[in-house]
């Protein structure tokens, strides 16, 4: 495995703080209330930054249906329009551009001492364009290796090529690359990036959202649910596919998110099983957290050996921080975290092993084992993936950054 640093990081002088506050840019096409790993991870960047800078978030306005809460943070949060397809999501190659062209002159206007941007690549070529004409040190924040998930679809070779030049080219200018997890970073120095330059902080999820005591959602019969992205390399069809297999027990599946999988699922859910298949769309995040906890299991997948083994993802974060347990399907890495805290099942991607780990789920719930392990899952959630501690962590590879900015400047 790579090794990988922690930049020379200092707390800051109270003095700067108080009169002398650095400024900090965060370009994200995904922000809160959007109900996504990266908008969740963007936003505890941008609270445990906001103490010790004047931050400002350039973000696209969310999908219809999806109020903006009073965002009463010191934080300034300045959207814009953006293409979004059918489901709401900005996904695709012209989305990402409605954002990404705006934003390079965005960038160019809106003074900061760093620019810190969210993949995918094309929004971090676009800050690090803008970085070297304003001579500014950009700071790349991917979730994930974005030319491993182009490679993982049908995508043509060309395309594959094209984005891993660019995420090559990005990792090469960042001064520092923030990895959510050990696998991650190995994989960003493979695709170009310097050892040196990335900086592991692991993955988290909200726990002031996603918490044990939160109201259960109530259907009528007992469900498993599925939030977040529906994608090819999730291939969540899996489960559907696994319910037509427990024709003797009286149980749902709810889906709440969007991807391009959608409609493949709810064509599937109605030729299948009719009527035993919900979607829900985008909810907020305690909408989300309600119907988790609701749950007989969460379901969770990462399709194995398409290039995207490394995956943790934080739906099963979101899980164990409500005490809901997870039913994960696939790769190795995923099933890996779930196996080692005992947060639920973990099975091979067949639609026969996911089916027999339903059913153990669902014998759980009824002989207690689910309320009686509630509680010790909510706690390793809040000790280990707590935004609080992951946002903390992203915030002090910027300040690093920040102080060198500054020694230059004496």
């Amino acid at each position: 495995m790579c090794q990988v640093s922690s930049p020379d990081i200092v707390n800051p002088d109270p003095l700067d703080v108080m009169t002398n506050r650095n400024r900090v840019i965060v370009a994200t096409r995904l922000y809160t209330p959007e109900v996504t790993a990266a908008s969740f991870r963007m936003e505890a960047l941008v609270r445990a930054l906001e103490t010790t800078a004047d931050v400002t978030v350039l973000t696209t306005r969310p999908p219809a249906g999806l109020a903006v809460a009073d965002e009463a943070a010191s934080a300034r949060i300045k959207r814009m329009p953006v293409l979004r397809d059918r489901s709401g999501a900005i996904r695709g190659y012209v989305q990402y551009l409605s954002f990404d062209i705006p934003l390079f002159f965005r960038l160019l206007v809106n003074r900061a001492d760093v620019i810190v941007a969210e993949a995918p690549p094309t929004t971090g070529l676009v800050a690090a364009l803008a970085g070297m004409l304003t001579r500014r040190p950009v700071v790349y924040y991917p979730g994930d290796v974005w030319s491993d998930a182009v490679a993982s679809t049908d995508a043509p070779g060309l395309v594959v090529r094209l984005m891993t030049a660019v995420e090559r080219f990005v990792l090469r200018r960042a001064v520092r690359s923030i990895a959510v997890s050990a696998e991650v970073a190995e994989r960003l120095v493979e695709v170009g990036a310097e050892p040196d330059r990335v900086v592991e902080v692991g993955n988290g999820i909200d726990t002031s959202v996603f918490h044990p005591d939160v109201p259960a959602a109530e259907a009528g019969r007992p469900y498993f649910v599925y939030t977040g992205t529906m994608s090819e390399w999730q291939q969540p069809e899996v489960f559907v596919r696994a319910l037509g297999e427990l024709t003797d027990v009286d149980v749902d599946i709810r889906f709440f998110g969007q991807g391009s999988a959608e409609a493949e699922l709810r064509a599937l859910s109605d030729a299948l099983v009719p009527g035993r298949v919900h979607f829900g769309g985008l909810v907020p995040p305690d909408l989300s957290a309600s119907w988790i906890r609701g749950a007989v299991g969460a379901l969770v997948s990462i399709v194995p050996g398409i290039g995207y083994d490394f995956a943790r993802p934080t739906k099963t974060y979101a899980a164990a921080a409500v005490g809901t347990p997870v039913l994960f399907a696939g790769a190795p890495t995923g099933a890996e975290v779930v196996r080692a805290a005992g947060l639920g099942e973990a099975s091979g991607f067949t639609v026969a092993e996911v089916a027999e780990a339903m059913r153990r789920l669902l014998a759980q719930g009824q002989d207690g084992t689910t309320d009686r392990e509630r509680a010790r899952r909510a706690q390793w959630a809040d000790d280990t993936v707590s935004w609080r501690t992951v946002g903390g962590k992203a915030a002090d590879v910027v300040r690093g950054v920040l102080r060198g900015v500054r020694a230059r400047r004496r």
